[in-house]
Formats: C-alpha cells, structure tokens, sequence
C-alpha cells in the first residue's frame, strides 16, 4: 500500500492510547478510520479530535460480541465501501497473584483479549479478501515474558500471539497480510495509569500509529509477521 490515501482502516479500542494514535498517523497519511469502543460517547469525543465524518467515524462495539463486530464492519462498508487495514487493539490488564485472581477478572480478560482478535477477524476477514488487506493485533511483549500476578495477562497475550501467527499462515494465500505487534511499556492509560512527564520515557501511542503506517508501506512481497518493540532505554529510577 503505497499509497495510504483513502484506504479504510478499522481500530478496535480506538477512543484512547494506542489505538488513538495509530488512528491520528493514518489519517494524517490519508486514510478514512473506523474506531469503535464500548460506550458510543467516548468514541465520538474521540473522533471528533480526529477528524470530520468524511475522515472518522465512531462506532459503537464490544469485541466480546461476535454479532457488534459484524454490524460494525458492516456500518464502515456501508460509509466507504471496502475495509483495507484492521488493527484488533482493545484489551484490558488484571493483575494479580493467581491464587488471589477472580473469576470475572480471567474471563474478562479471555474474552476481551483473545476471543476479540478472534471475533474481530471473523467479522472483517471477507472484506480484506476482497482488499487485499492488513490485518493486525496488538499483543505485548508481556506474549513472550511472563512475570508474577501476570498469569490472566500472559495467557491471553501468548494466545494472540499464537493465534495470530497461524492466522498469517491461513491467510496469506488470499494475498491478506497478518502481523502482531508486541510493545514493551507504552505510555498510555492501561491499567489505571495516567500519563505525565513521568512517562516520558516510553514508547508514545503515536511511535506505534508511526509503526503501523511504515508496515502499510513496506513492498508486498515483504511481511513482518511478529514485530517486537520496546523503550530505546528503560526507566531511569
């Protein structure tokens, strides 16, 4: 993809963080974007940062629900036609020790992190046959590093990672490209943080939408199937 102009790009989670800004750099390299969340009101105070309703339009979708996703996708072939990029971004983080973690908190976090890649993908995957689209998830580096109270949070980023990764192998024979892109720490509101000068440090949602557009434009014949990204430099505490 070349040129971006007028491709369709469709972001879950793309109200705040990274899918904010990976929204924000494809715009700004002229794409039209879909972002949905789970409350219509943050999603359209989102969009209307972003752009005008011939640029974004805000959806509203809970990627726990097969059947948002489908009317979803349907909403933005409605708008524009065709769907180019998809980038499945929504997740949530609970930590906690295992023997101490609930049973809403695990399954809020299969059913958000992993069963939404899933559903987000089933949803979308004919309109990117047809494109011959990107499709992407946001997984972590926390998909290869398993830490303490991370047992819900890792299981579910392993599984997008592996998950993603056979789908590239389905897919690619439909001229579909799959990637995972697995950030380190990322300066966002994840998991209760609230970003300041603090976090300076760390990858900004804006050097991942950076990340996303330079896939985009890389030759077809080349794919970056599983892409690793972290801070240049760590904390300095």
């Amino acid at each position: 993809m070349k040129n971006l102009k007028d491709k369709v790009a469709y972001i879950t989670g793309g109200s705040k963080g990274i899918g904010h800004g990976v929204a924000q750099k494809l715009i700004e390299a002229g794409m039209k974007v879909a972002i949905s969340g789970r409350t219509l009101k943050s999603v359209e105070k989102a969009a209307e940062y972003l752009g005008d309703d011939s640029q974004v339009l805000a959806i509203e979708s809970d990627v726990t629900k097969h059947d948002d996703e489908k009317r979803a996708v349907q909403r933005i072939l409605d708008k524009w036609g065709q769907i180019d990029v998809v980038l499945a971004n929504a997740g949530v983080g609970n930590f906690a020790p295992i023997d101490e973690m609930s049973d809403k908190d695990w399954h809020e976090m299969i059913d958000t992190n992993l069963n939404g890649v899933f559903h987000t993908l089933k949803a979308s995957v004919e309109a990117l046959k047809k494109s011959k689209g990107y499709y992407m998830t946001l997984a972590s580096l926390a998909g290869c590093n398993f830490f303490a109270t991370g047992a819900g949070y890792n299981a579910t980023k392993f599984g997008v990672v592996g998950f993603t990764q056979a789908a590239m192998l389905d897919l690619r024979k439909h001229d579909i490209k799959v990637s995972t892109i697995m950030p380190g720490s990322v300066a966002t509101h994840f998991a209760g943080n609230e970003p300041d000068a603090s976090d300076d440090w760390k990858i900004q949602p804006e050097d991942i939408g950076e990340l996303v557009v330079d896939l985009l434009k890389m030759h077809p014949r080349t794919l970056p199937s599983k892409i690793e990204v972290r801070p240049s430099r760590p904390d300095k505490k």
